[in-house]
């Protein structure tokens, strides 16, 4: 079967790594991690424009596309200590959103049975729910939590008369049994939705969800432990997923609905570095960049940096699992060099 590539845009691969195609595991037999592509908007209420994010992600980098970033902080290289590929994009036509996220769930799926990592670019928030739907049949139903960055909590009911999009990915989750309420950690929700009757029904799931002022007040490290002592109880992995509307629009401008008063981006990467050495994580997304609201690529680039810092995360945790030397943070950088 011939490579999809991309639905928009130049067929690259994420700063060069090697692409594969999903529908034969053979191209990415002994992968770490597959990147696939969900360039769709059409579960967004406000602005659309997200089908654009996955090459964007892909693309926003100033160095050489060369399957490489050694990172700084951790001393890995995600791309290279990790066995990385790029499926290209799942076709998804924004008029037909049922089989669009069908098609997202079957390809998450394949890549999580091949022993992968998927980590899928959107595209909007609807995806949450093929991608951590794709991802829990094949760890068990049930058996993985999910830790979810997001100025909203997505978990709408029914919205301009469909049960699907993108404020609404986590209660559909909850509902079909793929995620336990009571493993579901929301951090960073603030602003003006939902309203009385959502909240009460997430408080009926047991959900776990962090407001801003109650992280400002008590600390977003501390915040984050608790959460992390919840998902891994009764679970087998972890699925990530951010929204970069999680961060202030002052510092991402390009995402559909922005909400003034999130985290800075240096919060939201050191917040993802910890999830992902801390955590088993087992799948992730990076949902809601939207080129066309973006200026000077700021948004694309923090999608893009999203990404790097889980797999470093994940290349860090795997060495250090190994040789039973964990990572210090307070090491200077030229330190034994």
């Amino acid at each position: 079967m011939t490579r999809y590539g991309p639905m928009y845009g130049p067929d690259v691969t994420f700063l060069g790594v090697p692409p594969c195609t999903v529908e034969e595991p053979v191209t990415y037999a002994g992968a770490d991690v597959v990147i696939i592509g969900a360039p769709f908007d059409g579960g967004t209420s406000h602005r659309p424009g997200t089908r654009f994010g996955p090459s964007a992600i892909r693309q926003a980098c100033y160095l050489p596309h060369d399957g490489s970033r050694p990172s700084l902080a951790l001393r890995v290289d995600g791309l290279k200590d990790l066995c990385v590929y790029d499926a290209g994009d799942v076709e998804m036509f924004g008029g037909d959103i049922e089989r669009s996220l069908a098609a997202l769930e079957t390809a998450v799926h394949a890549v999580a049975a091949a022993g992968a990592i998927p980590v899928v670019l959107g595209g909007d928030h609807s995806i949450a729910l093929p991608d951590a739907t794709g991802v829990a049949r094949h760890h068990g139903l049930g058996r993985v939590s999910l830790v979810h960055f997001d100025a909203h909590a997505d978990t709408g009911d029914v919205e301009f008369g469909s049960l699907h999009g993108h404020g609404q990915p986590m209660r559909r989750l909850i509902e079909s049994g793929a995620v336990r309420g009571d493993r579901f950690l929301q951090i960073g929700l603030r602003g003006y939705w939902p309203g009385p009757e959502t909240l009460a029904w997430m408080a009926e799931q047991r959900m776990r969800s962090y407001e801003m002022t109650e992280i400002v007040a008590r600390g977003l490290d501390t915040c984050l432990t608790e959460a992390f002592g919840i998902a891994t109880d009764e679970c087998e992995g972890v699925f990530l997923s951010v929204d970069v509307d999680v961060v202030d629009p002052g510092m991402a401008p390009g995402t559909g609905t922005p909400e003034p008063g999130g985290f800075t981006s240096r919060q939201l990467l050191d917040a993802v570095r910890r999830v992902c050495y801390e955590l088993p994580v087992v799948g992730l997304d990076v949902v809601e960049v939207a080129p066309p609201y973006d200026h000077a690529d700021i948004t694309a680039y923090l999608g893009n940096r999203v990404v790097l810092e889980a797999l470093s995360a994940i290349a860090r945790r795997r060495r250090d699992t190994a040789s039973g030397t964990p990572w210090n943070p307070t090491q200077p950088l030229l330190d034994a060099r």
